[in-house]
């Protein structure tokens, strides 16, 4: 099946890309006691409970999940996420998603957390496309693409395999 895509990482190249992102993330809290990893909803959330995975494995800051919705087709609709303003609060918070196309998921969920007073707001994404239309950087990033607009970056999480791949 996955040999008609073009694999831009492999199972191995994404568990790589996640380690170095976290420990990306623990060096930039290196003096917090708390991080909490809010994930899109899909397969932001998939990458962000991969990420939570390899921070407990490599340090003893508390780290916290959270799980941000936004409707991709309407991101004006409002915004959930399974903690509450208090629970993130002056806390470091890194939003992650999959793949970084033209940053309206990211601009608008980023977009949610500004009503609050955070200590340190950064973005992780495995893949960033650089076809962005929003002002928004991922700051940890596992790999960065120069695509044509017409090409699209799929990435899948199954239970024994984690492809990135081109269409």
């Amino acid at each position: 099946m996955t040999d008609t895509k073009n694999i831009i990482l492999n199972t191995l190249a994404v568990s790589q890309k996640i380690r170095r992102i976290a420990y990306q993330i623990l060096e930039s809290n290196s003096n917090e006691k708390e991080v909490v990893i809010v994930g899109i909803v899909g397969n932001g959330l998939l990458l962000a409970k991969k990420l939570v995975v390899d921070l407990n494995k490599i340090s003893d800051i508390k780290t916290t999940l959270c799980e941000i919705v936004v409707n991709k087709k309407n991101p004006l609709d409002p915004i959930r996420t399974t903690l509450n303003e208090k629970d993130y609060k002056n806390k470091s918070i890194v939003l992650v998603d999959d793949v970084l196309n033209s940053g309206a998921t990211l601009i608008y969920a980023v977009k949610h957390f500004l009503n609050v007073p955070l200590k340190r707001f950064k973005t992780a994404v495995l893949v960033n496309r650089n076809h962005k239309k929003y002002p928004v950087k991922a700051d940890f990033k596992g790999i960065s693409l120069s695509t044509s607009i017409n090409e699209h970056v799929v990435v899948e999480f199954n239970k024994n395999e984690t492809i990135a791949y081109l269409m």
